[in-house]
Formats: C-alpha cells, sequence, structure tokens
C-alpha cells in the first residue's frame, strides 16, 4: 500500500455562530467569493438529527474556506489549553504593498490588527474573524537561498526540537528584521 497523491486541500472548514454574517463579512474584508451552500437536518455521513448550514467561499488560487453553522449545538468556544494566536488560518497577498492596503482597509472597517511582523521570507498582519477564528495576510520576502536553507536545516531542527523542546537557533536570522537594523 503507498500513501495517497494528493493534489491540493479540496477545502478548510470552520464552525460559525452566523453563516450569513460570516458570508458578508469575508466579501467584505477579504474579498472572497460566497459560491456554494448546503444545508441539511441530517448529518449525510454519520445520519445525526443535527441542522447545519455550510456555506462556502472562493479565496482564489483554487483555495476554499467553508464554515458550518450549528444552531442546535451549544455556543462555540476556542481550546482553553491553546494560546490563542497558535491555531490560525494564513492567506498569502501579493506583496508589502497589498499588505498594508490589507491593513488600512481592515481597520478602516473596524478590524483590530497586529503588524506588519517580520518572519524573515515573509511578512504578515494578524487578526480576528467575528467567530474568533485567527487570521494572518502574509506576503513573501524571501530570496530563493533562504528557502532552500530553510529546506536544508528543517530536519536538524526538528530533531533538535524533539530532543530538546526549546527553540533550536540555526535559522535564528528570520526574526532579525534588518529594517530594525537600520539595513534595509
Amino acid at each position: 500500500m503507498t500513501a495517497p497523491s494528493l493534489k491540493r486541500i479540496h477545502h478548510v472548514a470552520y464552525r460559525c455562530r452566523d453563516a450569513k454574517q460570516t458570508v458578508e463579512w469575508y466579501e467584505t474584508m477579504l474579498g472572497m467569493r460566497y459560491t456554494t451552500a448546503f444545508a441539511e437536518d441530517k448529518v449525510p455521513s454519520t445520519g445525526e438529527d443535527d441542522p447545519y448550514m455550510h456555506v462556502f467561499l472562493d479565496c482564489g488560487g483554487g483555495n476554499v474556506l467553508a464554515f458550518f453553522e450549528l444552531p442546535q449545538q451549544p455556543e462555540m468556544g476556542r481550546d482553553p489549553n491553546t494560546p490563542a494566536w497558535v491555531q490560525h488560518l494564513a492567506f498569502e497577498v501579493a506583496d508589502e504593498a497589498a499588505l498594508l492596503a490589507a491593513k488600512a482597509h481592515l481597520e478602516a472597517n473596524g478590524v483590530e490588527v497586529l503588524g506588519p511582523t517580520y518572519h524573515g521570507i515573509f511578512r504578515s498582519i494578524y487578526f480576528f474573524d467575528p467567530n474568533g477564528h485567527r487570521l494572518e495576510l502574509a506576503c513573501n520576502i524571501g530570496a530563493p537561498a533562504q528557502y532552500q536553507e530553510l529546506a536544508r536545516l528543517a530536519p536538524a531542527m526538528l530533531e533538535e526540537w524533539s530532543r530538546t523542546k526549546r527553540a533550536p537557533r540555526h535559522a535564528a536570522w528570520l526574526h532579525e528584521d534588518p529594517a530594525e537594523r537600520g539595513d534595509a
């Protein structure tokens, strides 16, 4: 038996409080296109009686973000043992100008935005959707040699992390922003 040959992520699904509000927010704030809705009173895979609305948004590039509204389930929450910054969904924008324009658009619409944050090979901003899901917009700024070096270092970094549970320093340069040192 061999592992399957995956083409891409078909869609990523999260829970939402209000499907209509969620669709409108993603259309307005991130320019996504609402494409599809499924609604059932019974879950097709399990047969459970649990009415839901399942909405799909086109994120561009063949990527689809979906949400479930589950009106008969308890209020949605977060994993209390995981910090809010950990679980997030990151979308790519074209360049730093697009990143800054997106930040201005979000802030003009009342969304609190953190960043831009420098990550060596990309810069990003962070914010929350109306359901409490953390989102990131990122633009790539890395050079081919940096990506190659990171790929080369990845196995050693993971091995060291597995042994020590401390951040390996192999790629510490990722968080040394040249703009802060005056090199940019």
